[in-house]
């Protein structure tokens, strides 16, 4: 019997930048933002140690202009979905690659002022994708430290 594969993340952070709204050929949206959470541990001298972890997150649709629309640089977030891998060639033809989360859905955390509106959930449906919305990422298509879209 096979072991099932399992590919989900949940993971709590701040935006390190606001994030970036693109319109694909087919109309559709793609955003990306960056998250840095942080962990710490003890080490065997019993002192805490902390460390960040950045992550760049791709959103699609509704969420991708939500996202765009109520959350800035600072603002913490949860964030529901899956690793996905990505490789590229730079403009120098140097292979590059990295992990990234594409996201499921996104919470916003950031207390609302008192007397607003609810904000929409930013949640992507089941068959929203990139291949759904026609989005593809061309090779070599940027800066060679700036990533494909």
């Amino acid at each position: 019997m096979r072991a099932p594969h399992v590919n989900h993340i949940c993971i709590a952070g701040c935006l390190t930048q606001d994030p970036v709204l693109r319109k694909v050929p087919s109309g559709a949206s793609a955003g990306d933002f960056r998250l840095a959470a942080d962990d710490s541990y003890t080490d065997k001298e019993g002192k805490t140690v902390g460390q960040t972890c950045f992550l760049t997150v791709k959103t699609w649709g509704k969420t991708a202009d939500l996202v765009h629309q109520y959350v800035s640089k600072g603002d913490p977030v949860l964030v529901e979905g899956v690793l996905a891998y990505e490789t590229w060639e730079s403009k120098t033809g140097e292979k590059r690659s990295r992990l990234f989360v594409r996201s499921h859905r996104v919470h916003f955390l950031k207390p609302r002022p008192a007397g607003s509106e609810p904000i929409p959930a930013a949640e992507n449906l089941p068959a929203e994708s990139a291949a759904a919305t026609g989005a593809t990422a061309a090779a070599g298509t940027g800066d060679e430290d700036v990533m494909p879209f």
